[in-house]
């Protein structure tokens, strides 16, 4: 670990990371935010503030964390790819956007009882916890599923 860095933990987004680690490390434990799409919010981040890309976390400003945060909420505006975001052309409002956290969550849930309510093939699948998308259940895909049939000797 670097013995120089100011803040051991940062809170972004609502998630407690580790400020010891580069930026695109950290940015992944955020839900919502895996390596390809980290990588991208930090190249932005570190081309509209204009510091040195090896700077841990930690020691990156307050204020700056206040841009990393917008660029996390609004992504396209700052010049990633509408493809790279998780909610293209939202249902509701039409726009490119990326959901993270607690608003994925939330998000997810809502795609799912739309799904179900529709009546559709992969909705009612995705309600009864069963595969979406083709694959055999006969024999496969029994991890951590408590089915009637099998049961577990007490």
């Amino acid at each position: 670990m670097t013995a120089n860095v100011e803040r051991e933990i940062v809170r972004v987004a609502d998630v407690d990371l580790d400020g010891t680690k580069p930026l695109h490390r950290a940015l992944q434990r955020i839900k919502g935010i895996g390596a390809n799409f980290a990588v991208m919010i930090e190249r932005v981040f570190f081309e509209e503030t204009g510091l040195d890309p090896s700077t841990p976390l930690g020691n990156i400003p307050e204020e700056k964390i206040e841009l990393l945060e917008d660029i996390i909420k609004n992504p396209v505006k700052h010049g990633i790819p509408a493809w790279a975001v998780n909610t293209p052309k939202d249902l509701e409002t039409g726009e490119d956007k990326h959901y993270v956290g607690v608003d994925l969550e939330v998000k997810e849930r809502e795609i799912l009882r739309r799904e179900a309510d529709l009546g559709s093939y992969r909705g009612l699948r995705r309600m009864w916890g069963l595969k979406v998308r083709g694959q055999r259940t006969k024999s496969k895909g029994r991890k951590n599923k408590i089915s009637p049939r099998i049961r577990k000797k007490r």
